[in-house]
């Protein structure tokens, strides 16, 4: 399986020839280095509706023919703009030719800002997502506090993989991240959701360093690293 970061909260996965992409925030998000056209890929999911996450989906999945795979009222709104959708909801799971996909919850917003209306679209709750990919699990949190069920979610589901915020002001910090490496039990952990604005600036490497002083495996992914697990 191959992991390729585009910054944010925007992976790219490869995995026996099937190819996802998680929150595609490209245009306007100044860690990418890709551009949306320039993005080959079968699936594209979602883990809630704010514009630094639903991004460019809607771009990359009609350019690939790509299904999205997103909360029930996001997808349903995708879908509304000529897109295929495949709607989940939270505790809801579902086999795809890739593997199987798993939403869990996550404590944040979920809608989409349109600025020139001041209008705000409500798109349901937010998720994070469990990929079971083969023999691995990844976990990408999405947007979230932290919240005492990722115990849970690490005993019910042996994570490989956790992608987690670190950010903070919008959702953890690094130190409560921490904590949520602990509970989630992931072989690794990878850093998200930090350096894109001044308001999330932390420093990944700190934290990286914090997490190995607990016995946990963490890596600094820079934006347009590709790694292999």
């Amino acid at each position: 399986m191959k992991i390729h970061f585009h910054g944010h909260s925007c992976f790219e996965i490869h995995h026996e020839g099937h190819r996802l992409i998680i929150d595609p925030f490209l245009r306007g998000n100044p860690m990418a280095k890709a551009d949306p056209k320039d993005i080959k890929v079968d699936y594209v999911l979602l883990t809630h509706g704010h514009n630094d996450h639903v991004g460019d989906a809607l771009e990359i999945a009609k350019n690939n023919d790509a299904t999205v795979i997103a909360p029930f009222e996001l997808a349903e709104w995708l879908g509304w703009q000529g897109v295929k959708a495949h709607p989940l909801h939270i505790g809801g799971s579902h086999a795809f030719p890739f593997g199987r996909v798993k939403l869990t919850q996550a404590f944040h917003g979920s809608g989409f800002t349109v600025d020139d209306r001041k209008e705000i679209i409500y798109l349901g709750m937010p998720a994070g997502i469990l990929l079971m990919l083969g023999d691995k699990t990844v976990y990408h949190a999405g947007d979230t506090g932290l919240f005492s069920d990722m115990k849970l979610i690490g005993e019910r589901h042996p994570v490989d993989i956790a992608m987690l915020p670190i950010g903070d002001n919008f959702t953890m910090g690094p130190e409560d991240a921490l904590t949520a490496a602990e509970w989630v039990k992931a072989k690794w952990v990878i850093p998200m959701h930090y350096n894109t604005f001044p308001l999330i600036e932390q420093d990944a490497a700190t934290f990286v360093r914090n997490l190995e002083a607990k016995g946990i495996k963490g890596v600094v992914m820079e934006s347009g690293e590709t790694r292999e697990w």
